[in-house]
């Protein structure tokens, strides 16, 4: 007989235990909400960048191809100061990952502005000491990194208030809107 009053005493705690838990119960199903998006993408991140609560996609160059790098920013920024995150060129971290900027020299953005879903984004002239010929890759990476925001499908650059052509993967100038497509192929997976 004890060791059935004791079975009956250890199912007993036991069921105080688990009773006790202190999560509340409730008598009929509900919704729960998912968090709100968007969700990251995957891309490589720097481990040596400063952790925020926001994602920001940057596109740079390694191996004469477009590198996107996931990196986290602390307030999600607008399409200006994205675009001024991306002029300021790679970390220390991603510079030893052997990513570049092909911007410096090449192009020299003065700002965006976004309409609708199309970003606007104007070019001074380069100094005459500029000294880079990839241009192909500075615009990549500019119409890349906008058209990775959700607010932005397409960019159009802008010089003296005009359209300006400026060169698509395939060598050819363009003066209409440009999206990831027209860069495809210099787009690296990693």
């Amino acid at each position: 007989m004890p060791a059935v009053n004791g079975r009956r005493l250890a199912a007993f705690a036991l069921v105080a235990l688990l009773s006790g838990c202190g999560v509340p119960t409730e008598g009929a199903p509900r919704t729960v909400e998912p968090p709100s998006g968007p969700f990251p993408a995957a891309v490589p991140t720097d481990a040596t960048a400063p952790a925020g609560r926001f994602d920001e996609t940057l596109c740079l160059v390694r191996d004469n191809h477009i590198v996107p790098v996931l990196r986290r920013v602390d307030r999600p920024s607008g399409a200006d100061e994205h675009l001024r995150h991306l002029l300021a060129g790679p970390t220390a971290g991603e510079r030893d990952d052997d990513l570049a900027s092909a911007l410096p020299g090449a192009v020299n953005a003065a700002g965006v502005t976004v309409t609708g879903t199309q970003a606007h984004v104007v070019v001074d002239v380069p100094g005459a000491d500029a000294g880079r010929s990839d241009e192909v890759l500075a615009f990549g990476q500019i119409v890349c990194t906008l058209t990775g925001r959700d607010d932005v499908t397409t960019v159009v650059f802008l010089r003296d208030g005009r359209p300006l052509g400026v060169p698509r993967a395939d060598g050819f100038l363009s003066t209409r809107p440009l999206t990831r497509a027209d860069y495809a192929p210099l787009i690296s997976a990693s």
